[in-house]
């Protein structure tokens, strides 16, 4: 049994799925039909046959409402004649027959049995002169005398045969036909699976995610189960693309963004290498420079590698009350920006509320979203924080009193290395929003921002509460 699993094993490894389904459907639909047609072969037979021994019955039942004592002549049991019955009568005491052992028909002791009543009547399969014949024996009513009919069987046989050969022939075409079939299924059936398997090579060679397999036109609620196959790798083809793409366009802006602290990094510490030919004075304000730049890159470095990140550790999620944590934010923040006005409202409803989080992730969101807001306000002017509870939501609100956002530039804050005119002069790296969104995402918030009305910008941060 191993080795036949072996071997079967090794054929379908060797096999191509197309020649595999091919074979396999071919194969049961030839099934069905040679077991149709040998079914029709022994259905076919036994009708004739049972029409045969229905003839030889009533031929019988006929014989013995007309003979009386009379006994048939020799020619009765000829048999020569295909469509004529042989006939003879043979009593149940060999010493009473009138023709001694000489008889046309054979006469055993079965057919003396029938005759004495001590056997129920039957049919046979004999050769009289030297053509096949089929017999029916049975006895005469109240008589010790038993009656033998026979009709040649030859015209059976040959009607056999030749359904024999024409169902052989039936059966041959249906092999064919099915093994056409089963190309046809195979080819009609794997074409999406064959286009899916050559986008898939043709990505792997040209590492191009731009490829998509052609799908039937139709409704949705049509397609079968390899066109959804095929619909569910164009949409995973999508995601690669989207992602590769992204993957490119942040390597080429941190690229971009790095090169100019690096540059400056390197001037300084040349500068700082001939520090024999600066000056105190010098030489202090180029070590302020570099220190000042090292921690601008470690920043873009930390915040690129955050970025990195598309989900929260499930280790470190743990219950956390965003009330307490805006309120750590907001302490931090006016520690870090003294001359900012920060308020806090917080409904009493939303204080003791908790949501499933990592507390430092969270907290890294609300102190992006206040140093932004700080960033953009003027000296002196307020940044506003609240947080509600709206239906099954937390709703955490940061708004400055700064130039706002401008309508061109609202649906790219939240990109990465993005800056309006107004911010490029503002220190930072252009990552800080766009690290808040991922964050938000991942705890499945939506952030979102919008023009404040009165001036200024508004972040909204949506929680969900339950």
């Amino acid at each position: 049994m191993t080795g036949h699993r072996g071997l079967g094993a090794r054929w379908r490894r060797r096999r191509p799925l197309r020649t595999r389904l091919a074979l396999t459907a071919s194969a049961a639909v030839a099934l069905v039909a040679v077991g149709v047609c040998a079914a029709a072969f022994v259905i076919i037979s036994y009708q004739m046959t049972r029409q045969l021994e229905l003839d030889l019955a009533q031929t019988a039942t006929q014989r013995l409402q007309q003979t009386r004592d009379w006994g048939p002549t020799a020619s009765d049991a000829s048999c020569r004649y295909q469509a004529v019955p042989c006939v003879q009568i043979v009593p149940a005491d060999p010493a009473r027959d009138p023709r001694g052992g000489y008889r046309a028909l054979p006469v055993t002791t079965a057919t003396r049995e029938v005759a004495d009543g001590r056997r129920t009547a039957y049919y046979s399969e004999l050769t009289v002169a030297g053509q096949p014949v089929r017999m029916y024996t049975t006895r005469f009513p109240g008589r010790h005398q038993a009656l033998q009919v026979a009709l040649r069987s030859d015209t059976v046989e040959r009607g056999v045969r030749h359904a024999a050969w024409a169902l052989s022939a039936v059966g041959a075409a249906g092999v064919l036909l099915a093994g056409a079939l089963g190309y046809w299924v195979s080819r009609t059936g794997l074409a999406p699976v064959a286009r899916l398997t050559a986008t898939a090579e043709r990505i792997a060679a040209t590492r191009d995610a731009r490829h998509r397999i052609e799908l039937p036109a139709g409704p949705p609620a049509r397609e079968d189960e390899v066109t959804r196959l095929a619909a569910s790798f164009n949409a995973m083809l999508g995601e690669l693309e989207e992602s590769v793409t992204a993957r490119r366009r942040l390597v080429a802006d941190a690229s971009h963004e790095l090169r100019t602290p690096l540059t400056a990094l390197r001037t300084n510490a040349e500068l700082l290498a001939r520090a024999d030919r600066l000056t105190d004075a010098q030489r202090d304000r180029a070590a302020a420079a570099l220190g000042r730049q090292l921690r601008e890159v470690t920043t873009l470095v930390n915040d690129l590698i955050e970025l990195a990140r598309d989900e929260e550790p499930r280790p470190l999620v743990e219950q956390v009350r965003p009330a307490a944590l805006l309120a750590h934010a907001v302490g931090a923040a006016r520690g870090h920006w003294p001359e900012i006005t920060f308020t806090s409202d917080v409904d009493p409803d939303a204080t003791a509320l908790t949501v499933p989080g990592v507390p430092a992730r969270l907290t890294r969101l609300l102190t992006n979203l206040l140093d932004n807001a700080a960033k953009f306000s003027p000296p002196g002017g307020p940044v506003d924080t609240e947080l509600r509870l709206v239906s099954d939501e937390l709703h955490l609100t940061v708004r400055d009193h700064g130039p706002g956002i401008a309508p061109g530039d609202l649906p790219h804050v939240f990109d990465r290395f993005y800056r309006a005119e107004a911010a490029r002069a503002l220190p930072g790296s252009g990552l800080g929003l766009a690290m808040a969104r991922q964050i938000a995402r991942a705890h499945g918030a939506e952030l979102t921002a919008e023009a404040a009305p009165g001036g200024g910008a508004l972040f909204r941060l949506r929680i969900p509460a339950h």
